[in-house]
Parts: C-alpha cells; structure tokens; sequence
C-alpha cells in the first residue's frame, strides 16, 4: 500500500475538516441552530481523530522495536475502538441535546440562511465523502474507509438539516407556524437515530479484531488448503490458526508429520511452504505466516 498517499490524504482531510468544523460551529452558534452547531461540533472532534489516524498510519510502516516486536499493527484496530467510541458518545449526547429541546418549547430560527449553510456544506462534505472512500479502496486503506465514514456522517447531517429546515421555510407564517420552533430539534433526533449506526458498527468491527476473533473467510480458506494438501502428501494431520489485526493478517500453521517418515533436505521443507503460502495467496506485506512440522501431535 502506498503510504504516504494515504497519509497525505489524511492531512488534506484535517485542513478541511478544521475549517468545516470551525465555521460550522460559528453559525450554528450565531443562528442557534442545534443541528448545525453539532455538526460542527462533530467535525472538529473528527479533526483530532483524523490526526490520530494519521499518527498510527506512520507507525504502521515501521518495523517494530525490541518491546513491540510483532509491529504496531494492533494500534489500527485499538485507535478505530477509540474513533468509534467518541463518536458513539457524541451522538448520544446530541440526542439528549435534542429531546432537551423538544421537551423546553424549541426555538426560532432564520430557515432561509440556514439552508443556504446547508447546501453548501453538504457538497463539500459529501464531495469529500466520495473522494476519500475511493482512495480507501484503492489502497485498502481502514484509516481513510474511516475518514470517509466521518465525511458521510457530516455529509447526512447537512443534508438532513437542508430537507428539515426546507419544510419549515415552506410552513413559516402559515398555519403550521407554532411548530417551525421544534423542527431544529426533530432534525437533530432524526439524524442520530439515522447515523448511530455507524460508529457503533465500526466499534464492532474493531473490538472483533482487538479481541483477535478469526475472521470466517480466512479461517475457511487455510482450512481448506491444508486439508487438501495433507491429503496429497500423506501428513497425519494440521492445525491453523488465524487472527487479522488492522491491515495484517496473521496465519500460524503446525503440520503433524509420521516420525519415521524423513522430511527432507531443508530445501524440500521450504518447497512446501512456498507451495501453501502459494496455495494461500499470500502477500508477506499483508500477513504474517508461519508455518511449523512436528511429529508430536501434543505441539497441534
């Protein structure tokens, strides 16, 4: 993966999330809208996150230390927890915020500016959006898949308050005027009963990777594999074990061979394993294989 593509990506999105962010939680202040001033609220927080992001993307690309020797991939999953969990917190909050404003009578609002604010918003947030997520899928990339969720959700946000106060610019003045003061509230409910979803499904994602829960499709293709070549070659047996940790999968295989049988030369032992991580499809950038032969089926 190419990264410092992706780490320029992230500094790009910091910039313009800080000015999104900033500006949003100045009108949204000034008008008092709920629902803007969130946003705004939100992108700033993302800022921070986004930074976080960028820190572990660095440290991903080194090689380890003598106290962390496997890597620092388990920092991608950790920090996601983290993302995820801000986030989960800062909507509910919101809807609290929300239903506090329902319960207290509303309040007025300039609908006309605020949707122009929206609109605008919107397109940057969801140009951004669509941006980022196909950078993510070019380099396969969970940092910037996280970065573009982050735009999604602000992109939602605006969109949402454009449609919300749309209606009450149309409904001002006429016979549905008293409730024009509750809509900045419904809108900001509606958006976190749309949008919670989202962090809460990133945290459980991640937390499956933090505890090390083997990923079903991996387990079955090992499985598979090895199955099929103990069978060719007359093994006893195997066992697998596989684990994926942010963008490293790790794959740790004991082949049960008869002692009396001899392996081989070395090179022969290392011709097997080229033959399974080829099997596999394996990429030594992307997982961390081993593979170990044992006549005592106690080491499975």
């Amino acid at each position: 993966m190419d990264n410092s593509r992706e780490q320029r990506l992230l500094r790009l999105s910091i910039v313009v999330t800080f000015i999104v962010g900033a500006a949003c939680v100045a009108v949204g202040l000034w008008m008092r809208s709920q629902a803007i001033a969130f946003d705004g609220f939100y992108s700033l927080v993302d800022v921070v996150l986004t930074a976080g992001s960028l820190m572990v993307s660095h440290l991903v690309t080194s090689e380890g230390s003598r106290r962390f020797q496997f890597g620092y991939w388990h920092l991608e999953p950790l920090l996601l927890v983290f993302n995820a969990s801000v986030l989960t917190a800062i909507c509910s909050y919101a809807a609290y915020t929300a239903l506090h404003g329902l319960l207290t009578g509303g309040h007025e609002l300039a609908f006309g500016l605020g949707v122009a604010w929206a609109a605008v918003m919107g397109v940057v947030s969801l140009a951004m959006a669509i941006y980022m997520h196909r950078s993510a899928v070019q380099l396969s990339s969970a940092l910037l898949q996280l970065d573009a969720n982050g735009w999604f959700i602000g992109g939602g946000i605006s969109v949402a308050v454009l449609v919300g106060f749309a209606i009450g610019l149309v409904i001002e003045g006429g016979s549905l005027d008293a409730w024009t003061r509750y809509i900045d509230s419904t809108v900001l409910l509606l958006i976190i009963v749309v949008l919670l979803p989202l962090p809460l499904g990133s945290l459980w994602h991640a937390l499956r990777e933090v505890l090390q829960v083997a990923p079903d499709d991996l387990d079955t293709r090992v499985r598979a594999v090895m199955g099929a070549l103990v069978h060719e070659r007359g093994y006893l047996g195997f066992s697998s074990y596989v684990a994926k940790i942010g963008r490293m999968r790790f794959i740790d295989i004991h082949i049960l061979v008869d002692p009396s049988r001899p392996l081989g030369a070395m090179a022969q032992i290392d011709d097997v394993r080229s033959e399974i991580a080829h099997r596999l499809g394996s990429d030594i950038r992307a997982e961390w294989l081993t593979i170990v032969f044992t006549g005592k089926r106690e080491w499975l």
